[in-house]
């Protein structure tokens, strides 16, 4: 080990937190004046082990991680194993003295915080640590009773109360640091999956790391924000921040997003309504967490408990026509191969794309949230699990179960030139815009001339809408009204 210092040494733990600037955890381990010993401990134990997608992204952002602390002068050290056991080793090999890190809230990453905390007091350590991935902390938004909010609306209230728009912390330039002997490289972590081989994509689209974070916020900066409050529904424009993967890696915070926006809002350059909208697509972040800190089983059951045991029809077939984007709905077609393709989806797609499998498929919310969790570069479990509850009916503040999105009124409403439709769907990119919602609606002559042929060029739709919509209307009223009746004594 070089350049050890005998009378204070201090672990900086890096988790979902992959950044330098606006890092508490960091800013406090300098501050301290401990030798630090810079670590992140590969540890992928069920449940919710990252998704292939995510995989990718990770080791890349592990590259630029190291990269950059390297160049501050503190190596990153990187280990394979349970974190509480590397830990341990760690400080018994060193003599460590404190440990800081920044705090996760999903529940069984709590959990085992709260036993590696243990450990590390019963080994003499103090441990430290930080806020850093959420606007508000879960118990600082709770209301009146001393419960968590359940609609969005208070809970916005309160967060606005409650959380300030704070400066961001300045990245240090220069850290101390030492590197130990037995690390692995990233290289050697194996954290790209070999099971599937779409991420090779991936690289034309996003630049994982730190950097290319920053370079992400200002390009948002620049033109996105400034349309963001009804732009960012149209999935041909580049009116979304495109940040979340960013944000889920902790390459960059919600404090420096929010921030750098409010700038320009004080400057009189932004409108206070993308601001406000910006700020509360952000608050549904943290209420998304929030409740999954306090609920930590709805990533299995749903929040309304009358939707448990729901009848799903869980049909492989239908499911995997869904995952290809071979539906015959062209939008929903769209949404999935985007995702397949770049990791991500636009988010209002998102919400066509998971009404279409919960309520004109009746395929359990569950197996598309899994899909989403493997599929995308930004999955953050709190918000991939709440969302697809809020759509499929299930969930706090959800939709009403008779609020189903119709593909082709959704198509003509947010991609009204067939823009987006047509870079993914490419096979039906010469139908006249007025058919493109809905090829099956097309004359004979025009599916000739754009050289479609229904079933085979391109699927015809794999259930009629009106049918579709009539069967989940009748089927979600009719496990209500049972539902009601048991609650009641009745049955």
């Amino acid at each position: 080990m070089n350049g050890m210092s005998e009378s204070s040494t201090a672990i900086l733990l890096f988790r979902d937190d992959l950044r330098i600037a606006d890092n508490a955890a960091l800013t406090a381990a300098s501050k301290s004046g401990a030798n630090l010993i810079c670590l992140y401990v590969w540890d992928d134990r069920p449940p919710f082990a990252i998704g292939d997608a995510q995989r990718w992204w990770l080791h890349h952002s592990l590259v630029s991680h190291s990269t950059a602390l390297r160049k501050l002068g503190s190596p990153l050290n990187i280990r394979v194993g349970k974190t509480e056991e590397v830990v341990a080793q760690i400080v018994a090999q060193t003599n460590a003295d404190s440990v800081f890190w920044n705090r996760r809230y999903v529940p069984h990453q709590v959990e085992r915080d709260k036993v590696l905390m243990a450990q590390l007091q019963r080994q003499g350590c103090t441990v430290t640590s930080c806020k850093g991935r959420l606007l508000a902390e879960p118990w600082d938004t709770l209301n009146k009773e001393g419960n968590p909010y359940r609609v969005f609306t208070a809970f916005w209230k309160c967060l606005q109360r409650v959380s300030t728009i704070e400066t961001p912390l300045y990245a240090p330039t220069s850290l101390a640091g030492s590197q130990l002997g037995g690390n692995a490289t990233v290289d050697k972590l194996g954290i790209i999956s070999t099971k599937s081989d779409w991420s090779e994509g991936f690289h034309q689209h996003w630049q994982p790391g730190e950097d290319g974070g920053h370079v992400g916020l200002e390009k948002f900066l620049d033109f996105g924000v400034y349309h963001y409050g009804k732009g960012r529904d149209f999935p041909s424009l580049a009116a979304t921040s495109r940040l979340s993967p960013h944000l889920q890696m902790g390459e960059v915070s919600p404090r420096q997003i929010l921030h750098a926006a409010a700038q320009l809002l004080f400057s009189g350059k932004l409108l206070e309504n993308d601001f406000k909208k910006l700020h509360s697509e952000l608050a549904w972040r943290d209420f998304n967490s929030h409740l999954l800190y306090y609920f930590p089983d709805l990533t299995e059951q749903e929040f309304r408990p009358y939707f448990r045991n729901f009848p799903w029809q869980n049909d492989t077939e239908v499911f995997s026509l869904w995952t290809r984007g071979q539906t015959g709905y062209p939008v929903v077609d769209a949404g999935m191969r985007e995702l397949w393709q770049t990791g991500y989806m636009h988010n209002r797609v998102r919400m066509i794309t998971a009404s279409f499998l919960t309520k004109h498929l009746l395929q359990d919310w569950r197996s598309g949230m899994h899909w989403f969790w493997d599929t995308l570069l930004d999955a953050d479990l709190a918000s991939n699990t709440l969302n697809w509850q809020w759509v499929a009916g299930c969930g706090a503040d959800a939709a009403p179960y008779f609020r189903i999105f119709n593909p082709m009124l959704q198509a003509l409403k947010f991609d009204p030139e067939g823009s987006y439709v047509r870079k993914w769907v490419p096979e039906i990119a010469a139908l006249p815009t007025r058919y493109l919602d809905e090829p099956s609606s097309a004359p004979p002559p025009e599916l000739a001339k754009a050289g479609i042929e229904l079933g085979k060029t391109y699927p015809l739709p794999m259930v009629g809408h009106k049918f579709a919509r009539d069967r989940a209307l009748a089927t979600y009223k009719s496990h209500k009204e049972s539902a009601d009746q048991k609650s009641c004594g009745i049955i």
